[in-house]
């Protein structure tokens, strides 16, 4: 009797899964020395928290971008989402400044309606896509165009500015550190770790991963399709609001260019980390990995000028596209 082929062919397989699951943490390394050999500004201890600082803001996002896309979904509008929230963000503080609420109060304020509105937007995206039956493409690319027409409008075409008091009041939230790390990388860490505990550790975790991997078997195994559907992209709305709170004293203000091409960024660090555009597989570690060694490549070309700064979202797309072609038939 011959043996079974597929006991001959479970070693190479169980290698290329293990090889292909630390691809991303290879790829970093490998950037890293490359960058250190490049430039010797690259290595040092304040350009390392520059680019995980830069990282925080599309790191959570990627966060959230990995549930929905490991559900089979996908969100264009998060970098536009991000536009509008923090637009109304600053029209809330602002109007507030002269109410005689205290400073820190209307600060508070401001971060709630964040992570209040960019929930109800996920959950929007989610309802139109389970009852309305609409494409996740075509329901994102739609409130992509929606979202930052609404801030344009808003902003009458120019800037909304935080009132200077508020302002230095909300600076630490993005300047501040806590044991010589900044405030935005500690809370980059806890969503990371809060989505590695909620895909591999819960329910709702192997739920999104069935659906990816085969919607309609899932709905035979009674999950709630459309139920869990909606928590992912009211997660990644949450993910949204989170980065939108820390972004918004950086520079103080928004415009109809904030956010701009977040969701490429956002997208690129998932795929790069090893998620699969089909869906049904993914890592959130990998997506950590990738947020950070995208962030890496931009901060190399800004030490370098290997290529013009211009084009750092030419490479986002060509990586995109790269890994896209590589998971090919991958389930």
């Amino acid at each position: 009797m011959q043996p079974a082929p597929t006991e001959t062919a479970r070693p190479s397989t169980h290698w290329l899964s293990k090889l292909h699951a630390v691809g991303p943490l290879l790829g970093l390394i490998v950037v890293c020395i490359g960058g250190t050999l490049l430039n010797r500004d690259f290595a040092t201890l304040d350009n390392l928290m520059n680019v995980l600082t830069r990282t925080a803001f599309i790191g959570i996002i990627a966060v959230g971008m990995t549930f929905v896309i490991i559900s089979g979904g996908i969100d264009l509008s998060v970098g536009s989402m991000a536009a509008l929230i923090a637009g109304s963000m600053i029209v809330l503080m602002n109007k507030l400044a002269s109410s005689g609420l205290a400073g820190i109060t209307i600060v508070l304020l401001g971060i709630a309606l964040a992570l209040i509105l960019g929930a109800l937007f996920g959950v929007m995206h989610g309802l139109l896509i389970t009852k309305g039956r609409i494409e996740p493409f075509i329901v994102t690319l739609g409130t992509l165009g929606i979202f930052r027409a609404v801030l344009t409008w808003l902003a009458d075409g120019g800037a909304l500015t935080l009132d200077n008091t508020l302002n230095d009041l909300y600076g630490p939230v993005y300047y501040a550190s806590f044991l010589g790390v900044p405030v935005p990388i500690w809370v980059f860490l806890l969503m990371a770790a809060g989505g590695v505990i909620i895909l591999n550790r819960t329910a709702f975790g192997r739920h999104v991963q069935a659906i990816g991997s085969n919607e309609q078997v899932a709905r035979y195994a009674a999950i709630r399709v459309d139920r869990v559907k909606i928590i992912t992209y009211a997660l990644l709305g949450l993910c949204v609001g989170v980065a939108t709170v820390l972004y918004v004293p950086r520079l103080g203000s928004a415009t109809p260019t904030t956010g701009l091409l977040w969701e490429l960024e956002a997208i690129a660090s998932v795929v790069v980390g090893g998620t699969a555009l089909k869906g049904g597989e993914g890592r959130m570690l990998g997506t950590v990995i990738g947020a950070i060694l995208l962030s890496v490549i931009s901060n190399i070309l800004n030490l370098t000028s290997i290529i013009s700064v211009y084009l750092n979202a030419a490479v986002q797309g060509a990586v995109i596209i790269v890994v896209a072609f590589l998971q090919r038939g991958r389930r």
